[in-house]
């Protein structure tokens, strides 16, 4: 089977590589002029590290990584521990990793040309013509024809548009920040989140511990772009979180380049196939951050894709199967993110003490089933058969 693969992500490559691997002719365009990421820090929890292993790639991405300790929630303002989950206690088979986003997609493009995938940069996709012989048109007026066209393009999919048409976002009032800074104030392998009012950060090391991720979360009506790559002051960050404790001051005062863009919802696509062309990752169901589960559904999505095509099925049964296989679990999981930022922002001083009371209190009598509460996720693995 020749594929075609638009985008050179986290989805885009770990699929290239599982295709491949399963005898797949595939080549991935990329429209950058080198296989990189924008952002910086990645959660990468059991489910989506479960497919790294699967892929063959689980050595070396431990050689990049940072194997998480716990998730450490704290008050904003004195920055007191109000509960904390003991990622060492998960399953022995369920690891938990920070991992810078460059850093994941480098072991991934490394895997994808060992499995034989072609990767062409400067391949801007224009049109997709999936109808008769299937074909991508890019900006230079290049045509590659392919059986298969999957769209692993982000939220301002081409290969989304082609399938469902134009869908609207709408701005959820809520915007992020994002910065890397040198981890010299020794945080130790755990993720750091203080809640605040209407806003709260979340810090965790990469890079053998030696970088610090700073992502920052603010409600506000002033409208912001949705995209990793608008630059802003970081003195625009310090006085977001200008009332936050002593602690988050010393994080941020380390700040010297920032992005922020806009939080946006978008539809999870009704529909994320045609006859010849698929959709995996952000360009079917884009994801707010407050589960950090985008990186891990796009691998999920990836190894189903492969699994389905490699089957025996005709390509329009395989496509239907890995839409069925997949749709609720993703819809869940983005409900549950969708949902989450709330608790985080609790702003009424009575509700905010009672909430932190009662996560207080369960972590002290019931920590484990804190952290049960996610093996709905965590624990899926889609690597095994049906």
């Amino acid at each position: 089977m020749k594929i075609c693969v638009i985008g050179g992500g986290i989805g885009g490559l770990a699929f290239a590589r599982a295709a491949a691997l399963n005898g797949a002719d595939v080549t991935v365009l990329e429209q950058a002029d080198a296989i990189q990421e924008v952002g910086a820090g990645l959660q990468i929890s059991p489910n989506g590290i479960r497919v790294i292993e699967a892929l063959g790639l689980k050595d070396e991405f431990t050689q990049n990584s940072v194997k998480g300790q716990g998730v450490s929630l704290r008050n904003y303002s004195d920055a007191k521990e109000v509960t904390y989950l003991d990622l060492t206690t998960l399953p022995k088979d369920q690891e938990y990793h920070f991992v810078h986003r460059a850093d994941l997609v480098e072991v991934l493009a490394k895997g994808a040309r060992e499995a034989g995938v072609k990767i062409r940069l400067l391949q801007k996709v224009v049109e997709i013509n999936d109808q008769g012989s299937p074909h991508v048109i890019t900006q230079s007026g290049d045509k590659l024809h392919a059986d298969l066209i999957v769209g692993a393009d982000g939220v301002h999919s081409v290969a989304r548009q082609m399938i469902v048409g134009q869908t609207a976002p709408f701005f959820t009032h809520q915007v992020c920040w994002r910065a890397t800074i040198p981890n010299d104030l020794h945080f130790p392998a755990q993720v750091r989140l203080y809640m605040g009012p209407k806003r709260h950060l979340v810090c965790y090391p990469l890079r053998g511990g030696e970088m610090l991720n700073i992502v920052a979360v603010q409600e506000r009506h002033a409208w912001a772009d949705e995209g990793w790559h608008f630059e802003d002051d970081p003195k625009n960050l310090e006085a977001a979180f200008a009332d936050f404790g002593n602690e988050v001051h010393a994080l941020l005062e380390r700040v010297e380049k920032v992005s922020l863009w806009g939080l946006f919802r978008h539809q999870v696509a009704p529909q994320w196939h045609n006859d010849y062309t698929a959709l995996i990752g952000d360009a079917a169901h884009p994801t707010l951050p407050f589960m950090a589960q985008g990186a891990n559904m796009a691998l999920e999505d990836a190894w189903v894709l492969s699994q389905s095509l490699a089957a025996g099925e005709s390509v329009s049964d395989a496509l239907k199967h890995y839409q069925s296989q997949r749709i609720d679990r993703v819809r869940k999981v983005i409900d549950t993110a969708s949902g989450n930022a709330w608790k985080y922002h609790l702003s009424f001083p009575p509700l905010r003490w009672l909430a932190h009371t009662g996560l207080r209190l369960a972590s002290q009598f019931a920590p484990s089933k804190l952290l049960r509460q996610f093996d709905w996720i965590y624990g899926h693995d889609v690597t095994k058969a049906d």
